[in-house]
């Protein structure tokens, strides 16, 4: 505590006392202690009671000042002595003794410093009240003792004997002063802001109180010289400017200076704020703040003789521009805006006279850039002036905007204009000088800076002015950070993508505004440069009709107006400095041509992005919420469709616009000519958008076909513009080309004039998908020439054959050469005419789409299913097997040339027994000669060499098969040896069945390697499976699914056993398994032969017991239940299903003998489940074999088998099953005597042993041939089961 220091007397005093009661409070033992001397006490002992005397001596000071300070007359010094020694010690107390009358409480300075802010304010609030009571109580008295508190020599009374400048004050108000003045200097919680708080209440409060007295005191009390570092300097420093704040904010330099114009105050104020705000760096900025704070409560006239002529300021303002500080450029802009008169005082600072055009033109701020740039000292928080400087951005637009509103009608939109303009100019010479110029091209530090000041812009500004301020180098430059994550400012540039996203997330102007420019600026790469999804997310946002409209607008002025793109500074290297981490971005590219071919590139690929976003829910909306979606999307789609007919089809021939009057719409190109590689990419869109109109169709709820018939709208549209004498086709057009497109022009047109004639129902919806093919197709003779006039003429021959009365109107709309030269194409496109003269229309069809699937894009081949799906019900078997030939195509070429190609006319030879017979020739000892490379499924199938009767015996069967189907021997055998697959084919031979299909092997000679074909052609077989898949779908129970299952399953085979596509593996096993052996229907009736079943049936039971791959013995045994179920429908006699019984007979021989079997026993035992005629076929011969078999566990699994043959019988037809175990009486009790005379070592086998024999007696018990099985038991097996099977046999004892 301040104040004199007592003499040493005082604690003499003290000490016998405490003596006395320490040695009276330890005579307590029997024998009194000796009181011990003050020199011999303990010194532990002797210190603790020294401390404790302290605390007490100054608790009487407190006790005695207050009753100094309360008392009218002080007490006589005689009297103190005595008055000391008569007050008993009290205990130290937290709180000080109540006394009575005005006081001084100590723990208002403990509350000032509390973390509460309430508490605080209670706090100053108390303390306030409190000096003023002493100071009015002291005055009091001063006045009616004057003369004698003169006379009187009273005792020190808490430092009042300073000389401090408070002579008026009470002593209390004067320790107060003191004590506020060095808490403000303190670091403990919040004790400055509460101390600053206390001082600026009392000084408003308590008028006695000298504010000349206080403004030297603060100084002398909070001392600081250069020497002092650290925290004790810091904290003096932070505490003057606490105190000169106090100051201010009490209003009484201000008010003083009001009562006594005269008065130095003020500039005494400012010139000591202004120092010390030179003293360090971070007090300018708070300095200058201090000052406006107390130019708010001054006249503008003191403000310019008082604050701004005050030497300390005026020095300031004239070195500030060129050393760059900030803070004097803030406290300029605001005196300015404070006084609002024109005056030269701020020396370079601001232009004289002052206006926001003036400080924003380019010269002016080239001058105080340097003021910008030093303002990146207190990141991460932003300097004040930034925020002075957007505010008159702001202003300076909304004020332009205001008087925009109140001008005259006559004059309105010129006066718009201007200030449009105007504030615009500001903007961007801000962002040009400060931004780009300044803090982008120096430090990390002032690039971070630039960030925050656009990210504090952007929510203030319209989106036309975000256009200006997220320039080429803002874009460039935060690419240039995003695209390297070990860059020192990365984070920082995510969390201006975060907050640029969060500020126009919601607002669609803004956020159109910053998809445009950051792709604008980054040549469409933004989010690839950056690694972000920025872009791509910002356009998902737009949901709604309108909001996706106004987006593509903005797209399409983007692809456009290409001069906003090449006009922008091109080099990246403006954006980075000697000081970045991150250096230029490898790939990028300076901003020319070949970037706006990007750019638009980008904005093509978008804009139907766009339209995804308008996604039509059913279930999500009622009828009239899905019409008016319906509308709005097909709204959105016709200024699509529009924007890529105009810039991907035609050309304008004078300038680059040109209006419609029939349309009422202007159309406009780029100032450059469009690449023919983007004129490609705009009509693959084309095609894309009315594919997708094309699907939504499904979900139209209402209205006639020309409102929402997309096809219709843009066949009108493109004979409207073609009308147009200055607008031409982007590409001349050969003689065939042109005759084409004008066919198809003519023919869509009267297909849909038919369309709308006919009701509802099959023959509309046939028209109105071919409608979309031709469409599709005249687009693909834009994009590709010459390579589709013959199929968009063979489709038109289709569509005359199928509805007739479309030509007369397509005759009469075309003159007489134009059909001679249709007829013309037509042969040339054919190479044998006189083959294609006889095919029905359907298969011309099906070759056209052959012709088009190996080439076309997505679109053209949705648009050829959904024709094939109306049409599938008309197709042949010529047609569907041209489409199954290509299934089984390879481009590996021929292997072994043929002597004949007449197999090759009949499609059907070999369907069966070109795989397979090769397989079992192959088996054969005697053709152990042929080519091991004759077919993959040779591999599935040769591992069986040592059966050779049974494989000639097959191979006979199959050669008269052929014999039957052929007619011809020779040919037979040919086809037995020569597949009808491509493998086994030449190149000529596969020429005559499908020029489209030779295609492929043509160009396999003139391209280097064979993977960009092998390519292709999966991706035609992927095509042609999905046609297929539709006709399985439409026509599952026809007799043509054979075929396609004979073609299929072969494919099937070959993709595993060579190196195939794993898609095209799954997608024929899905084909099979869904569409064929899953199907509600199968082929039935007289005209499915049995024949071919029985072969068919062979070849899956082969595969099902010999295939390696487990996914095709999967498919093979699906295949057996599927042909047996087949078979079960025709009700074949025993006699006739003799074959099949031997079919199994073959494949479980074939498992009893060759160890290279595979075949599954369970797959036998399900077949018998689902089959009981079938079980009980091969019973006896399961009992005749299984005793042969060389493997002991194939043994004990035919056991299995034969145990669920006799299992099925229970339940079926009592008489048929006894007659067959009847008629195998003798074979089993053989079998049962030679099992039980081998009995397995293993004992889980010789359970299934002892099981198969009790099951074998339940059965014959159940079927009363007790007796007779009896009579059939030998002796030696009557021995054997009566000691293996114990219970089991009590029954059959005798």
């Amino acid at each position: 505590m301040a104040g004199k220091k007592r003499p040493p007397t005082a604690l003499a005093e003290l000490d016998p006392a405490a003596s006395d009661s320490s040695q009276d409070e330890g005579a307590k033992p029997a024998k009194p202690a000796k009181p011990f001397p003050a020199e011999e006490m303990p010194a532990k002992k002797k210190k603790k009671l020294a401390m404790e005397l302290r605390k007490q001596r100054k608790q009487v000071d407190k006790d005695r000042h207050r009753h100094s300070a309360d008392k009218p007359k002080p007490p006589h010094p005689a009297e103190e002595p005595a008055a000391a020694a008569a007050v008993p010690v009290p205990a130290p107390a937290p709180v000080p003794v109540a006394v009575a009358g005005p006081g001084l409480h100590m723990n208002v300075f403990r509350d000032l410093a509390s973390p509460e802010g309430s508490v605080r304010e209670a706090a100053a609030e108390a303390l306030v009240a409190e000096l003023r009571d002493v100071q009015s109580a002291y005055e009091e008295s001063k006045r009616d003792e004057d003369d004698e508190a003169a006379e009187s020599d009273a005792p020190p009374q808490m430092e009042a004997e300073k000389e401090d400048g408070l002579d008026n004050c009470a002593p209390a108000v004067r320790y107060a002063i003191r004590r506020l003045i060095r808490g403000i200097s303190s670091s403990r919680e919040f004790a400055r802001q509460g101390f600053a708080l206390g001082l600026a209440a009392v000084l408003e409060s308590v008028q006695a109180i000298s504010v000349e007295a206080v403004i030297k005191l603060i100084p002398n009390l909070l001392e600081y010289s250069a020497s002092m570092k650290g925290p004790e300097a810091k904290d003096n420093l932070l505490g003057r400017l606490f105190g000169f704040g106090s100051l201010a904010r009490s209003g009484r330099v201000s008010g003083q200076w009001a009562q006594d114009k005269s008065s130095p105050i003020l500039k005494d104020f400012v010139s000591e704020v202004v120092q010390l705000g030179s003293k360090k760096r971070y007090l300018t900025e708070p300095a200058a703040a201090l000052i406006l704070d107390l130019a708010r409560k001054l006249p503008d006239e003191a403000i310019f003789s008082e604050v701004l002529e005050s030497p300390g300021v005026q020095d300031w303002f004239n070195r500030a521009a060129n050393v760059g500080d900030p803070d004097a450029l803030f406290l300029a802009l605001k005196l300015q805006e404070r006084t609002n008169v024109q005056r030269e005082m701020f020396g370079k600072l601001l232009p004289y006279p002052f206006s926001p055009d003036n400080f924003f033109t380019q010269e002016h701020l080239l001058s105080v850039a340097a003021c910008f740039k030093e303002s990146a000292f207190c990141l991460p928080r932003i300097h004040s002036i930034w925020h002075v400087i957007t505010d008159m951005l702001i202003q300076d637009e909304a004020s332009q905007n205001d008087n925009n509103a109140s001008s005259g009608k006559k004059h309105k939109k010129s006066k718009k204009n201007s200030s449009s303009e105007d504030s615009k100019k500001n903007l961007r010479n801000f962002c040009e000088v400060i931004i780009e110029s300044s803090l982008l091209l120096s430090s990390h530090d002032r690039k971070h800076l630039a960030f925050n000041i656009v990210i504090d812009l952007l929510p203030r500004l319209s989106p036309s002015s975000i256009q200006v301020i997220l320039s080429s180098k803002v874009v460039l430059g935060l690419m240039d950070i995003l695209s390297n994550s070990s860059s020192w400012l990365y984070n920082a540039g995510q969390h201006f993508l975060k907050e640029l996203v969060s500020i126009v997330s919601n607002d669609n102007d803004r956020c159109v505004a910053v998809i445009i420019n950051l792709q604008k600026y980054s040549c469409g790469r933004f989010d690839s440069l950056t690694k972000t999804k920025t872009v791509k997310g910002l356009i998902a946002k737009f949901h709604n009709g309108q909001d996706c409209l106004y987006l593509v607008q903005n797209l399409m002025a983007l692809f456009v107006d290409e001069g906003s793109v090449t006009d922008e500074p091109s080099d990246q290297s403006q954006t980075t400095d000697e000081n970045s981490e991150v250096g230029l971005i490898e790939d990028k590219e300076l901003i020319g041509e070949g970037n706006a071919d990007l750019l638009k590139s980008w904005v093509v690929n978008t804009i139907p992005f766009v339209l995804k976003n308008l996604r039509l829910k059913p279930d999500e909306h009622s009828d009239s919420e899905m019409v008016k979606c319906i509308e709005e999307k097909f709204q959105v789609q016709t200024e699509i469709l529009k924007f890529f007919a105009v810039q991907g089809l035609f050309s304008a021939s004078l300038g680059n616009e040109v209006t419609s009057f029939e349309l009422q719409e202007k159309f406009k190109w780029p100032k450059a000519a469009i690449s023919t590689s983007l004129r490609n990419e705009c009509i693959e869109k084309l095609q894309s958008l009315l594919e997708d109109a094309q699907k939504d169709e499904a979900l139209d709820v209402g209205g006639d076909i020309k409102s929402n018939d997309l096809g219709f709208y843009f066949m009108r549209f493109i004979n409207t513009v073609c009308n147009i004498p200055s607008v031409s086709l982007f590409r001349t057009l050969s003689s065939n080309d042109d005759n084409a497109f004008k066919k198809t022009l003519a023919t869509e047109s009267a297909l849909f004039q038919e369309e709308r004639k006919a009701e509802s129902g099959l023959d509309s919806t046939k028209m109105h998908v071919i409608r979309y093919l031709l469409i599709q197709l005249l687009l693909q003779l834009l994009l590709h020439p010459e390579e589709y006039w013959e199929a968009a003429i063979d489709v038109i021959i289709c569509c005359k054959k199928t509805f007739p009365s479309i030509a007369q109107c397509d005759s009469s709309s075309l003159p007489k050469p134009l059909e001679d030269s249709v007829e013309d194409s037509d042969e040339d496109g054919s190479e044998e005419p006189n083959e294609d003269a006889s095919l029905e229309f359907m298969d011309v069809l099906v070759q056209t789409f052959l012709s088009l699937l190996p080439h076309v894009s997505g679109p053209v081949c949705f648009t050829i299913e959904q024709v094939f799906r109306v049409f599938s019900d008309e197709i042949t078997e010529t047609g569907l097997l041209d489409m199954l030939r290509v299934v089984k195509i390879d481009m590996k070429g021929s292997r072994r040339q043929t002597d004949s190609d007449d197999d090759e006319d009949d499609p059907r030879v070999g369907i069966e027994d070109d795989d397979d017979d090769d397989d079992d020739e192959m088996e054969d000892a005697d053709v152990g000669n042929v080519d091991d490379a004759t077919d993959e499924l040779d591999e599935e199938m040769d591992d069986d060499s040592a059966d050779e009767v049974d494989q000639d015996q097959d191979c006979s069967e199959k050669t008269v098969d052929n014999k039957a189907k052929d007619g011809d021997d020779t040919e037979a055998a040919k086809g037995g040896e020569d597949s009808d697959d491509s493998d086994g084919m030449d190149d000529d031979a596969m020429f005559r069945i499908d020029p489209y299909i030779a295609r492929i092997f043509k160009e396999r000679n003139n391209l280097p390697g064979s993977e960009t074909q092998q390519s292709q052609l999966m991706r035609f077989k992927l095509r042609v499976l999905t046609l297929l898949e539709i006709y399985l779908q439409r026509n599952p129970g026809k007799n043509l699914v054979l075929e396609v299952y004979a073609f299929l399953m072969q494919a099937f085979v070959k993709a595993h056993s060579s190196d195939g596509s794993e898609q095209f593996r799954q997608r024929i096993g899905g084909i099979l398994q869904k569409r064929i052996f899953k199907a509600k229907e199968c082929p039935k009736g007289s005209d499915v032969e049995l024949s071919r079943l029985e072969i068919l049936l062979q070849k899956a039971l082969h595969l099902a017991s010999r295939s390696r791959h487990k996914a095709v013995a999967s498919a093979a045994q699906n295949a057996t239940f599927w042909i047996l179920k087949i078979i079960n429908s025709k009700s074949c006699s025993k006699q006739e299903l003799a074959s099949v019984v031997e079919k199994f007979h073959y494949m479980l021989t074939d498992y009893f003998n060759n160890k290279k079997s595979r075949l599954q026993i369970w797959f036998v035992k399900e077949v018998v489940r689902r089959n009981p005629w079938l079980g009980r076929e091969l019973f006896g011969f399961a009992l005749q074999k299984v005793g042969s078999a060389k493997a002991e566990y194939r043994r004990v699994q035919t056991l299995e088998l034969v145990d669920c043959i006799l299992k099925s019988w229970v339940g079926d037809d009592v008489s048929s099953a006894s007659k067959v175990l009847k008629k195998n009486l003798a074979l089993l009790c053989e079998l049962m005597q030679e099992i039980l005379t081998k009995m397995p070592e293993n004992k889980s086998r010789r359970q299934e042993v002892r099981r198969f024999c009790t099951r074998a007696l339940q059965t014959v018990t159940k079927l009363n041939l007790k007796e007779k099985f009896q009579k059939k038991l030998s002796s030696e097996a009557y021995s054997l089961c009566e000691a293996q099977l114990g219970a089991a046999f009590v029954p059959f004892k005798e």
